[in-house]
């Protein structure tokens, strides 16, 4: 088998085998639309807006599983105004029999609304399991993070790491989405010299518009410089055009030594919409296995 034929059957049988998506907890009439394109038992994350009530993001939860797959309900700290909200939604999440799984985050508000600063809070507080949580996804950050340096960054995954471990939590992470498969790679290295094991999925923008992957690229600090783009193969200076993960995904593929990198996964972003990014998917797999 040539190397192109052996890179085009890493991206079709191991990375995309298992991908995950994203969604909003308004997302669900879309999500019904495209339900037929995306594999039963696909994980569906659902974010934990700021302008979301609980309430929605709760039935959004629901929708999910009822749709044949498996619902990560994200818990943002920083939102949280109080240790009866977080019980309350966590206690909604068990009577709908969506809260096996959840992602934790600390949220965008520069001051916490509540009493959790981060991830790390929520985990210390126990309540996880009490309220029937089994696996724990929590962030990593390829490029860094525009607000947090990167001792800090690397102290609050180990800390996250062992205080799942300890619970016991099962555990995995997933990355903020980049252009260039280099840092994420190296990130990844990292990660696994510092004996940590878990499960990643690397995050990767579903296919767009140039234009809204610039402006979330720039809300969330990734790197956008002109060669960064460039090699994920748009241009700064087309703003009209639409740009998908494929390039991105080959040169993964191509690069990926599990023996380094353990086994990784996809997770897309979906800044073009539930249905564009699983019909991309869907057929760039066939693609890659053709």
């Amino acid at each position: 088998m040539n190397p192109a034929s052996t890179v085009r059957t890493v991206v079709g049988t191991s990375l995309l085998e298992d991908y995950s998506l994203e969604m909003t907890g308004k997302d669900v009439p879309k999500l019904e639309e495209a339900r037929d394109t995306i594999p039963q038992g696909t994980r569906i994350n659902v974010t934990f807006l700021g302008n979301e009530d609980p309430q929605l993001r709760l039935d959004a939860a629901r929708a999910v599983k009822r749709l044949g797959f498996v619902p990560v309900p994200h818990i943002s700290a920083r939102r949280l105004g109080s240790r009866d909200d977080f019980e309350r939604f966590l206690a909604g999440l068990r009577a709908d029999g969506t809260a096996d799984n959840v992602f934790l985050v600390g949220g965008d508000p520069a001051h916490p609304e509540g009493p959790y600063e981060d991830a790390l809070s929520l985990i210390r507080t126990g309540l996880l399991q009490e309220y029937g949580v089994r696996s724990v996804g929590i962030t990593g950050y390829p490029e860094g993070h525009p607000a947090i340096d990167g001792g800090a960054l690397w102290s609050a995954l180990h800390d996250k790491h062992t205080a799942l471990a300890d619970q016991p939590l099962e555990a995995g992470v997933i990355t903020q989405f980049g252009f260039d498969v280099e840092p994420v790679l190296a990130w990844v290295e990292e990660v696994r010299r510092r004996g940590i094991g878990v499960p990643i999925r690397i995050g990767v923008p579903g296919p767009a518009g140039v234009r809204r992957l610039m402006s979330y690229a720039s809300r969330f600090g990734v790197g956008t410089s002109a060669s960064v783009v460039k090699k994920y193969g748009f241009s700064l200076t087309n703003l009209m055009g639409t740009a998908g993960p494929d390039r991105f995904l080959r040169e993964l593929a191509a690069a990926h030594d599990p023996a380094r990198h353990g086994e990784l996964k996809i997770h897309f972003y979906t800044f073009g919409g539930l249905g564009a990014t699983s019909e991309w998917a869907t057929r760039f797999r066939k693609e890659s296995l053709a």
